[in-house]
């Protein structure tokens, strides 16, 4: 892990200019800054009412919207994308009824565009976060406010928050620093440009290798510190535990209450289900519009995805059976730079000896599994030590251990969380839009640059059925792996 993300400066540190940071380059990173400033900063203020009026009511379908929410790293970012140009495009929904109203159109490319894809894709993890301080609140809590007639606000909510967003912002702030398809689509011009746009421009289309190392350190060095900012600024329950009774809301039981907390649901939920319902429908009119190429863009997909799943999974496992602080350290460093990043490393080291494009697949599928592996072994270390304090004195009274215990004890016992580790890296991986980028040539692009390359030539018709394959792909595998590690897991 040290070689692979740590290993990839040394490049970037011989080949990066040393006459500094241009006008257009000072440009793109207070474009980066500013962008992921406010989409972290608009997400979690809509997040907390949304995750208040979930914490509050029990309604038919909440713990279908609940599952929604959580899985905002599923959905791939240029379907998602393609979803909100459906709504909010030139010739979107809110355009069209603009237009019927004889108002003019407004435009979703720049700044305004980049903050609400944003938002689109995290709002549901800030809404989680935030809805999991809730639930952190012990229902003894509410029940002495209300005993006490003290207001829920003053004296459990807003302390709660006060620990729970500055973590929730600085969190997302470090994604959006990372979001290279959004700014792809939606940014762009010169005024619209990130770092990350800035380097893929640098090396694609000027060769300027230096300057594209110098913006790769630069662009490690805001996603480090953006890392270390939120490991810093989370912060585990302060209100205590209780005895796990279910929580009465007496403070929210007047009409106001109920009739905002409906509005900013029912809000959430149409802004989330309207772009991914769009894709279905746009979608399925698009497969007759195929291009040919995108069958063989599908198995290179496949491909990636499958090989990005197995270094993933398989390197979270080796670090959970490690353990120990160090560990957990290498697991985080994927988070201290992007994959276009890491790509950028790999890339001046090849380049010399091999053709990019004889690599493209393998590197692209080596960066996918390192974004995915800080979640995959959060989903694994706390599976595997449950194991550990379950079984382990026994396995280990039994004499099993080493190769004998991984097989007999801990593989059986951690398919449920191994599952849904494979099954999220591979829908990550079916999606990202990234290194691929970078090294593919004619003929060696996956799905998501397909559709990135439809999109350009305002093919969209083609390039919504490409996004619904995309869609389709990515949530068939994620169920597959979850559902494989499930099947049969109650009965070991």
């Amino acid at each position: 892990m040290a070689g692979l993300c740590l290993g990839t400066l040394a490049p970037l540190l011989g080949r990066a200019g040393g006459g500094g940071l241009g006008p257009a380059d000072w440009a793109a990173l207070r474009f980066t800054l500013v962008q992921a400033a406010l989409s972290a900063g608009a997400s979690v203020v809509l997040a907390v009412p949304v995750a208040r009026a979930l914490a509050r009511r029990r309604f038919p379908g909440r713990s279908a919207l609940v599952t929604l929410l959580g899985a905002p790293f599923i959905l791939p970012v240029i379907v998602a994308v393609l979803g909100l140009l459906a709504v909010f495009g030139r010739g979107g929904l809110l355009n069209d009824g603009l237009r019927a109203l004889g108002w003019p159109p407004v435009s979703i490319y720049g700044l305004q565009g980049v903050v609400l894809a944003h938002v689109f894709l995290n709002l549901p993890l800030a809404t989680r976060l935030i809805l999991q301080g809730w639930l952190d609140i012990p229902a003894e809590r509410f029940r002495l406010a209300a005993t006490l007639n003290a207001p829920v606000w003053a004296v459990l909510e807003r302390p709660m928050l006060r620990q729970v967003v500055p973590g929730a912002v600085a969190a997302i702030f470090a994604l959006c620093l990372t979001s290279f398809s959004v700014a792809l689509i939606l940014g762009g011009g010169p005024a619209a440009t990130t770092v990350e746009l800035a380097i893929y421009q640098a090396i694609r289309f000027e060769a300027d290798f230096a300057g594209a190392a110098q913006l790769a350190l630069l662009q490690y060095a805001l996603c480090g510190g953006a890392a270390l900012l939120a490991v810093a600024l989370t912060r585990g329950p302060v209100l205590g535990a209780g005895l796990g009774r279910a929580v009465e809301r007496w403070d929210a039981g007047g009409l106001g209450a109920r009739v905002a907390d409906a509005l900013w649901i029912g809000a959430a939920a149409l802004f989330l289900l309207l772009p991914l319902g769009l894709i279905v429908l746009r979608g399925i009119g698009g497969l007759d519009d195929l291009p040919g190429e995108a069958w063989g863009a599908t198995g290179r997909s496949l491909l990636v995805a499958l090989g990005a799943t197995a270094l993933s999974v398989g390197l979270a496992l080796a670090l959970a059976l490690r353990g120990g602080a160090l560990a957990q350290v290498a697991g985080a460093l994927p988070l201290a730079a992007s994959s276009l990043v890491l790509g950028t490393g790999l890339l001046l080291v090849l380049r010399p000896f091999v053709g990019l494009g004889a690599v493209a697949l393998p590197v692209t599928a080596l960066a996918d599994a390192l974004m995915a592996l800080p979640f995959a072994l959060r989903s694994l270390a706390p599976a595997l030590a449950e194991v550990e304090a379950r079984h382990g004195r026994l396995a280990e009274s039994l004499g099993i251990v080493g190769v004998a215990r991984l097989g007999i004890v801990v593989l059986p016992l951690l398919r449920p969380a191994l599952g849904f580790a494979g099954g999220l890296a591979a829908a990550l991986s079916m999606g990202n839009l990234g290194v691929i980028a970078l090294f593919a040539g004619q003929g060696q692009g996956t799905l998501p640059l397909l559709m990135a390359q439809l999109m350009g030539a305002y093919r969209m018709e083609a390039a919504a059925g490409v996004g619904l394959v995309i869609l389709l792909l990515a949530l068939g595998l994620f169920w597959a792996f979850d559902r494989g590690g499930r099947l049969d897991a109650a009965a070991r």
